[in-house]
Parts: structure tokens; sequence; C-alpha cells
């Protein structure tokens, strides 16, 4: 149910940005671990999970600047669509570099390493971005954003992404299945490139 009252819209965007920093410190940290860890075992799925939590700061930036225009209707209004757009873009963008890297990784059979730390981020990640998503959902409702409810979409994103890297972190590891990281990277593609694609054309909603 919206929030109508200024006092009311008031708290939840307080909430929202509080919630929105504590993201981007997640992320800022996911980024430099999962990419370094990535390039070090050669993992196309963990280096993309990392290109990821990037994108998600710039979308968290993004769903920043939507809240501190929240007081006027009409910057609210303008906030709302170039935020939706640009993290519809920014899905998309992802999922592009995902496919391509995955499917050449493929191609080249390029056998990853073990990663211990990907599998422990991975597994932490799977704690911190449901709550999260959770947390926010009740922000983007109160005050009736698709935007900001196209950014909280992006939270369960990373925490479906966070299974799917388990996964083919873990099989590489336990079988040797080498192909499975790589195609881990490819599951991701279509979830993320709907989010994206839906974002994009203004249908996410709360």
């Amino acid at each position: 149910m919206a929030i109508d009252t200024r006092a009311d819209r008031a708290r939840l965007v307080r909430r929202g940005q509080w919630l929105q920093g504590a993201t981007m410190a997640w992320n800022s940290a996911e980024f430099v671990i999962a990419v370094g860890a990535g390039l070090l075992a050669g993992s196309v799925a963990l280096v993309g999970f990392g290109v990821d939590s990037a994108i998600e700061v710039a979308s968290g930036l993004a769903a920043v600047w939507r809240l501190r225009r929240d007081r006027d209707a009409c910057a609210r209004e303008v906030a709302e669509r170039r935020t939706l757009r640009l993290i519809g873009v920014c899905f998309l963008l992802l999922a592009a570099w995902v496919a391509w890297e995955g499917a050449a990784a493929l191609l080249r059979r390029d056998a990853p390493g073990h990663s211990p730390t990907g599998i422990v981020l991975a597994a932490l990640s799977l704690i911190v971005m449901p709550l999260l998503a959770r947390l926010k959902r009740g922000v983007a409702v109160g005050l009736a954003s698709g935007a900001l409810e196209a950014e909280r979409r992006q939270t369960a994103v990373c925490a479906a992404l966070s299974t799917i890297l388990l996964a083919g972190l873990g099989l590489n590891a336990a079988l040797g299945w080498w192909w499975a990281d790589p195609a881990a990277g490819l599951l991701m593609t279509p979830i993320i490139a709907r989010e994206g694609w839906e974002a994009v054309r203004g249908r996410t909603c709360c």
C-alpha cells in the first residue's frame, strides 16, 4: 500500500537511502573479491558475478538519485523514468557480457581453477541479498516506485545468481566438472536479460 503523508514518505526515503548505502557497500566489496578471485581461478561465472555487483552499485546510485527527488512530484516522475531505464540498460549490458564470456569459455574448453573464496562469497551473498531485497520491497511499495522496485529486483536477482554461482563453483571443485562454471554463467543470462527488458520497457511495478 502506497504512503501519501509527507512524514511517512520522508521516513521511507530515509530507510531507502540507508538500505541503498548498505547494498552499495556490500556490492563494492563483492565486486573486488569476486573479480579478483575469478581472475585468479579463471572463472567466467565468478568474474560475471563480480561485474554484476559493480552494475548493482551503479543501479544503487541511480536509486539514491531517485530517492533524493521524492519531495517534488514533477522531479519524482522524471527521476522514476530515467532511473528505471538506466537500471534496465545495466541489466542488458551484463546479460550480453556474461553470455559472450560463457560461450567463449565453453568453445575454448577453458577449465577454471578451484576458488574457495568464491564459494564462501556466494554462500554469504545467499544470506545478505535476500534480506536486503525483502527490506527494499517495503520502501518500493510504500513510495509506489517502479524504479525502486526494479532496483529491488536486481538485488533479488543477485541472490539467484549466487545460487547458480555456488552450484557451478561447487561442482567444479567437488567433481572436476570444468564446464559447470561457464554453464552457470550462461544460466544467469536469461534471468538478467528478462529483468533488464522489463525495466527498459517500464513494465516493472510494485
